[in-house]
């Protein structure tokens, strides 16, 4: 909690210099510091999070500020709503909270990818402030094992980056977080993976700022 705080102050300090932020995690577990700032700055906060997990766990051994609680932790904030692609591991509980909550949370399951409509997708999005949080597990473990919870049935590069340069196109990008890469030694493409995938999100979010 003492490093989300932290990251939150960090954070809070570089939008008070209109710096645009791109955080570089660890675990997930980073995203509800990183956004804090955000969520006090705008009265409506949309979040891009692309992910194999829904992360909407209350706690996970205990742990409120679980990597697996992230998103829960991040709609603590009442004017925060969650736009979620690629997911396709939850628990009943997670479910059910998403169930219960389907006004703040909108999920792109990953089993559906072929037929996403980008239309809709402009539509959930246009206009709003928006902070994208990307877990790399949201990709397919054939490209992206280099994490600590790979998932089969994920996407790959060519379904993510239309979504990502669409939403920059017609939304606000304010701050970005890019998670839970595991390097593995000697296999640097993964890593190139990521680098490449930061560049994409900036070069996509001022190249459409107006």
């Amino acid at each position: 909690k003492l490093a989300i705080e932290q990251l939150a102050k960090i954070n809070e300090l570089i939008i008070s210099k209109n710096k645009f932020p791109l955080v570089l995690g660890g675990e997930h577990s980073i995203t509800p510091g990183s956004i804090k700032p955000f969520a006090k700055k705008y009265k409506e906060l949309t979040i891009l999070h692309f992910d194999a997990h829904a992360d909407l766990r209350e706690e996970y051994n205990g742990e409120k500020f679980s990597h697996a609680c992230a998103m829960k932790r991040c709609l603590d904030f009442k004017n925060i709503k969650v736009i979620s692609f690629g997911i396709r591991n939850l628990s009943a509980g997670e479910m059910q909270f998403y169930n219960n909550n389907r006004q703040r949370i909108e999920i792109f399951w990953a089993k559906d990818k072929t037929e996403w409509d980008l239309k809709k997708i402009t539509e959930l999005f246009i206009n709003k402030d928006v902070y994208i949080t990307f877990d790399v597990d949201g990709f397919d473990s054939s490209i992206m094992p280099a994490t600590g919870t790979p998932e089969p049935g994920g996407l790959l590069w060519e379904d993510v980056i239309p979504i990502i340069k669409n939403v920059c196109k017609n939304s606000n990008i304010v701050g970005a977080d890019i998670n839970e890469l595991a390097p593995i030694k000697n296999f640097d493409s993964y890593n190139f993976l990521v680098a490449k995938l930061a560049y994409k999100i900036l070069s996509y979010t001022f190249e459409f700022k107006s």
